[in-house]
């Protein structure tokens, strides 16, 4: 793609998210979300292939239709009330279409299925962008709209989205389709505490962020798209391997690597809230992600390919990818979790 043009489209993702995260009326909030739609759906099309038009057109259609909801659902707000601002949606029906919309926005359980099969068609750069910077917006929207909103509903999208973003993930082989069912379940922990504590699920999105980041961009580095690719990589790159497996483990809540301070902090919210049923189900649900991510690190670590490469090595040679995003994004997914205290003082 022209460089120009890349330019343009990249400056156009930022500003849309950016007036979405600036806006407090519905019309600029969500002018906001279709720029964004509108600048990334070029960058998701560039390969020409089928599957990624595919993906593209699958994405723009529920965005679209998203789009429309939340359009909607605002006019009726203002139409009953009056009044166009975020934070005065007292219409429950509007808001209720609202969540529905931002939650399809997102990929959200039970509106979550175009999500697997958009990341699939996408290349591991474009699909690190839809999984990490275009949940942004829409969950600025939830955030600001969370006090209002219907708790059981919320609990409903958050417990659902959990579960079957760990389920939906056990059977699969392709990684991307790996990640967007994890992406499922992360957002899933984010909605369930959102209307306890939104300083929680601002914490969680970032390292959500971070961990997706250092996993995409080491499964970028090695060039894998499928299980049965990562059994090459423990001989071509041994110490990114080792760094991986820990990124995933961090993914799937472990002690003592970053990912556990979410979790641990959400569940402990949760039995705050005198809420142990809801926390309990959380944790299990937990397991469910854990056993994929466990899969993929004994793919990654504990396997070698049954079949003897006799090709030059290749993978010997010095590789020409920038590698220190990857290295800043790993290193913050693994050590963050003796920061807990500090993090706890800021969000309570």
């Amino acid at each position: 793609m022209n460089p120009y043009v890349l330019a343009v489209l990249l400056s156009s993702l930022g500003i849309g998210t950016t007036l979405t995260l600036a806006s407090s009326h519905w019309l600029l909030a969500w002018m906001g979300l279709e720029i964004s739609t509108l600048a990334i759906i070029p960058l998701m099309a560039q390969q020409h292939h089928p599957r990624a038009v595919e993906a593209t057109t699958k994405y723009f259609l529920t965005q679209a239709t998203a789009a429309a909801m939340i359009l909607f659902a605002s006019t009726t707000n203002a139409w009953t009330t009056g009044e166009w601002n975020i934070q005065e949606m007292s219409n429950p029906t509007a808001l209720a279409l609202i969540t529905m919309a931002l939650a399809l926005k997102m990929g959200l359980a039970p509106v979550h299925y175009w999500l697997p099969e958009v990341l699939q068609g996408l290349d591991l750069t474009t699909g690190l962008i839809l999984s990490t910077w275009q949940k942004l917006a829409p969950f600025a929207l939830i955030y600001q709209i969370s006090p209002m909103m219907n708790p059981s509903l919320m609990t409903m999208l958050g417990l659902a989205s959990t579960i079957i973003g760990g389920w939906g993930g056990l059977n699969q082989t392709q990684l991307r389709k790996i990640l967007a069912y994890s992406s499922i379940a992360h957002l899933g922990w984010m909605m369930i505490i959102m209307q306890y504590s939104p300083n929680l699920a601002i914490l969680n999105l970032i390292l959500y962020i971070t961990m997706t980041s250092a996993t995409f961009l080491t499964f970028k580095n090695v060039a894998s798209t499928k299980l049965s690719t990562l059994t090459l990589t423990w001989s071509k790159t041994p110490m990114m391997t080792t760094m991986a497996m820990m990124t995933l483990l961090s993914l799937g809540g472990l002690p003592p690597l970053t990912g556990f301070m979410p979790k641990w902090l959400i569940l402990q919210e949760l039995t705050k809230q005198n809420l142990p049923l809801t926390a309990s189900i959380m944790a299990l649900a937990a397991l469910l992600s854990l056993f994929f991510y466990l899969r993929m690190c004994y793919a990654m670590t504990l396997t070698i390919a049954p079949n003897t490469n006799t090709n030059t090595s290749t993978w010997r040679q010095k590789s020409s990818q920038t590698t220190m995003t990857l290295s800043i994004t790993t290193t913050l997914a693994l050590i963050l979790l003796p920061i807990t205290p500090a993090i706890m003082a800021l969000t309570t």
